[in-house]
């Protein structure tokens, strides 16, 4: 196979799995280590991708995430629109996953109102709302990153181990049309993957800015989710594919 179009594969599989590692593309092509080491050099020498951790990573891959302080700031009236549409997909009564981030935040703020929910979260910030709630909160224990102000680690991931919920409202750093949704941490890649795991219906919130700027981790395929709520014009071709991974999109205006 020549190299042009081995480069070709390479990037494919690039895009259908958010990331690929020199191991991967000796297996898939049938190359020698030798082989995939130099493609992979000269696709990122060529621009179309990023090397790191001795991986290939989309070329727009985002590998730092900004502090929670700085994100509390951005697209605040959008996220506001956002949290309430996809509190409105929480059933009135039962159990809700409310994720870390500013977009579940409000999210969670819309559903504390609700007397007949349990919320349970590893959002520190939804967390010290506690007081002025009428649903139920607990929190899901676990290590505070302070990045995030999420709660992760084994602690979590015990936690977890003993719940179920009806809904879980989760967020993401980056999103891949092809590939999915993604974070930018180990720790709290786990706790997502377990939540969507663990939970009947599985609502990703996001912002716009998200598309097609893939982070670090994937954490979940589209297939993972059963609805989708941005505040994203798409194309023809994006929505058809949503929906091919049978994800109902619920389109917020942005104003």
């Amino acid at each position: 196979m020549l190299a042009p179009e081995r480069h070709r594969q390479i990037l494919r599989l690039l895009s259908e799995r958010g990331r690929l590692t020199a191991a991967e593309i000796r297996s898939r092509l049938g190359v020698s280590a030798a082989t995939a080491r130099r493609d992979c050099t000269d696709i990122a020498g060529a621009g179309l991708a990023m090397r790191a951790r001795g991986a290939l990573l989309p070329h727009d891959f985002s590998l730092v995430e900004p502090p929670y302080s700085r994100k509390t700031e951005r697209a605040v009236n959008a996220k506001v629109r956002l949290g309430r549409a996809a509190a409105a997909l929480v059933p009135e009564a039962g159990t809700v996953f409310v994720d870390a981030g500013t977009t579940c935040l409000e999210a969670g703020r819309a559903l504390m109102d609700r007397p007949a929910l349990r919320i349970y979260t590893n959002s520190v910030p939804l967390l010290a709302l506690a007081g002025e709630a009428r649903a139920a909160l607990s929190a899901v224990g676990g290590e505070v990153r302070p990045m995030s102000l999420a709660m992760t680690g084994a602690l979590a991931q015990c936690w977890l181990e003993n719940l179920r919920f009806d809904a879980a409202v989760v967020g993401a750093s980056g999103l891949d049309g092809s590939a999915g949704a993604s974070t930018t941490e180990v720790a709290e890649a786990a706790v997502k993957a377990e939540v969507l795991r663990r939970s009947r219906r599985r609502i990703l919130v996001a912002h716009a800015e998200k598309w097609g700027r893939p982070s670090a981790l994937r954490f979940a395929p589209w297939e993972s989710f059963t609805d989708f709520v941005t505040d994203r014009a798409f194309s023809r071709e994006e929505r058809t594919a949503l929906i091919r991974a049978r994800v109902r999109v619920h389109s917020v205006p942005s104003r």
